[in-house]
C-alpha cells in the first residue's frame, strides 16, 4: 500500500530537466518554462536582462543551471 501510494506521487512530481525539444543553445531557459508553464521567450528576454543589467549574473546562472540540470530523457 504504501510503495503504491509513493508511486503514484512520485509519477505526479514534475521535475527540472533540460529541454531536448525547446532549446536555443542548452535547453535550459526550455526545461525552466515546462516546469513552470510559461513561454520560453518570455524567461529568454529574462535571462538577457538579467545579464545586461546584473552585470553578467543571468550568464552565470545560465552556465551553471546547463552544467547542474540533466538533459530529459
Amino acid at each position: 500500500m504504501t510503495n503504491d501510494v509513493l508511486n503514484q506521487a512520485t509519477d505526479k512530481v514534475k521535475k527540472l530537466r533540460r529541454s531536448r525539444d525547446d532549446r536555443m543553445v542548452a535547453g535550459v531557459c526550455g526545461g525552466v518554462a515546462k516546469l513552470l508553464g510559461v513561454d520560453a521567450a518570455l524567461l529568454r528576454i529574462l535571462l538577457v536582462a538579467a545579464t545586461l543589467f546584473g552585470f553578467g549574473a543571468g550568464a552565470l546562472l545560465y552556465l551553471a543551471a546547463w552544467i547542474l540540470m540533466p538533459e530529459e530523457d
